[in-house]
């Protein structure tokens, strides 16, 4: 039997057990959760910054532990654009708390600058660390893709109630990271809705889980038939 005892300079770092404790998550893992999550208030990085702070483990570890922090459900990361449309950076979403779901980060990323948000459901920090690209202040971040916006509409459709959580936010920047726009996302939904609204077994699917699943959405979408432009809402632009 062995024991523990800890020598500290009171420099703390306050973590939920959830994520310290889930047997789900490699050591590896839990490690590169703790090194981010102890990171002051705007800490402005790159991915290849994080690489040099471990002497053993290279960029394809480091990665390999980033995905299974997303798998899990603690980190989600979001590409963000300028008003151009073209790519400026990452935002890295961290909870150490895990989404219900399983979001899916892109596969292959942007080289830049990425943001860190960390969010504590336990509240042993108060506030949350957001930190803006090198280049941009937030004054002048341009605005996110519209994610509530698709599953508001998917409320409006099918008259439920889904709310804008973690894990349905991660389903839809995940479409929209593979390249699909929030009007391919409303075709979907109209198309679904036309299709399992109104009938008993199939109407439970009508659900963000299913619809914007990255096995499943490509194929509703090429399910869609040809017909004229829909005037839906202003914010079904994507912008």
């Amino acid at each position: 039997m062995a024991r523990l005892i800890k020598s500290t300079n009171n420099a703390y770092t306050n973590v939920s057990n959830k994520v310290v404790r889930d047997s789900n998550l490699s050591w590896k893992a839990r490690g590169i959760f703790l090194y981010l999550w102890s990171q002051a208030d705007n800490w402005k990085f790159y991915v290849s910054e994080i690489e040099k702070h471990s002497v053993v483990d290279g960029r394809e570890s480091l990665q390999n532990g980033l995905k299974e922090l997303e798998k899990a459900g603690y980190l989600i990361r979001s590409v963000k654009f300028d008003e151009a449309k073209q790519i400026k950076g990452m935002e890295w979403f961290l909870s150490d708390y895990p989404s219900n779901g399983k979001p899916v980060g892109r596969e292959s990323r942007p080289r830049g600058n990425p943001s860190l948000r960390t969010t504590n459901n336990k509240n042993y920090q108060k506030q949350e660390i957001l930190n803006t690209s090198k280049n941009h202040c937030a004054a002048n971040a341009a605005p996110e893709f519209p994610w509530q916006s698709v599953i508001d509409y998917l409320n409006e459709k099918t008259g439920k109630h889904f709310k804008h959580t973690n894990t349905n936010k991660g389903l839809v920047m995940a479409r929209h990271h593979d390249g699909f726009s929030a009007e391919d996302m409303q075709k979907v939904i109209d198309h679904q809705c036309k299709l399992w609204l109104n009938t008993k077994d199939m109407a439970q699917y009508l659900r963000p889980s299913t619809l914007f699943r990255a096995s499943k959405f490509e194929g509703y979408l090429n399910a869609v038939p040809d017909e004229p432009k829909h005037e839906g809402r202003e914010y079904w632009t994507g912008g």
